[in-house]
């Protein structure tokens, strides 16, 4: 199951699980945008359930994964894809605001690990994969509670890992930079940042969707057995680069 997945980076990522075998959960809050995502996979030959549910909704969460145990069968592998972001500065956010954040990007992801891992466990078996971002180390102007809030799910990842791991469940991130999703195609036009993109980079460019997915399929494989409590950077050398 990979939450968020109608578009972007989820989809991607689902595309390739599905082109490599796995049964694959589509989620997202509007059943009408999971339809359609479910239509694509069909026409490239793909299958694909859904489960329509916000991941703040904890209750929702509950009883739709319940629903997949009996309908299609334990879930094996989690990618907590969802993000939230709220751009402004740190003087412009009202009491309350970085609760919000960390409910979607922290507490959803560690709720839902939770609600997934036994399972897995009892199988001796399972992959959960959290979805940061290469600000959660290097921070950026304006960005304050997004950046808080991807640092620690980075932080949970490796505390998720140290629990789980005795149970043969693995724990990852994955740690992408500029990526051409469709909130960001206002901002690939716009000729300031490429010129600052193309050298802050070690590959000088904005990223496809696509180039996130063999990372995910790595890490939801049996290629990664050894791999655990580790944050993959996918940002084309960004935060290699002094």
């Amino acid at each position: 199951m990979i939450t968020g997945s109608v578009a972007g980076l989820g989809k991607a990522m689902a595309i390739a699980l599905a082109r490599q075998g796995a049964t694959v959960i589509l989620n997202g809050r509007s059943d009408e945008h999971l339809d359609n995502t479910q239509r694509e996979f069909s026409e490239l030959g793909l299958d694909a359930h859904k489960v329509c549910f916000d991941i703040g909704d904890l209750d929702a969460a509950v009883s739709r994964v319940k629903k997949i145990n009996q309908e299609i069968g334990t879930i094996d592998i989690l990618i907590n894809n969802v993000g939230y972001r709220d751009r402004k500065s740190v003087q412009e956010f009202a009491i309350g605001d970085m609760d919000k954040m960390l409910s979607k990007n922290l507490s959803a992801p560690f709720e839902l690990s939770r609600l997934l891992a036994p399972a897995m466990m009892s199988k001796g078996w399972g992959r959960i994969i959290n979805v940061s971002s290469v600000v959660a180390t290097i921070a950026s102007d304006g960005d304050a509670t997004y950046v808080a809030s991807k640092g620690g799910l980075e932080s949970l990842t490796r505390a998720l890992a140290v629990e789980y791991g005795k149970g043969g469940v693995t724990v990852n991130a994955i740690s992408p930079g500029f990526f051409l999703t469709d909130p960001n195609l206002h901002l690939a036009k716009d000729a300031s940042l490429n010129k600052w993109l193309a050298s802050r980079t070690i590959l000088g460019r904005w990223a496809e969707p696509e180039e996130l997915a063999g990372v995910a399929v790595f890490l939801a494989s049996n290629a990664s057995s050894y791999v655990t409590g580790q944050t993959i950077q996918v940002d084309g050398g960004m935060s290699a680069r002094l």
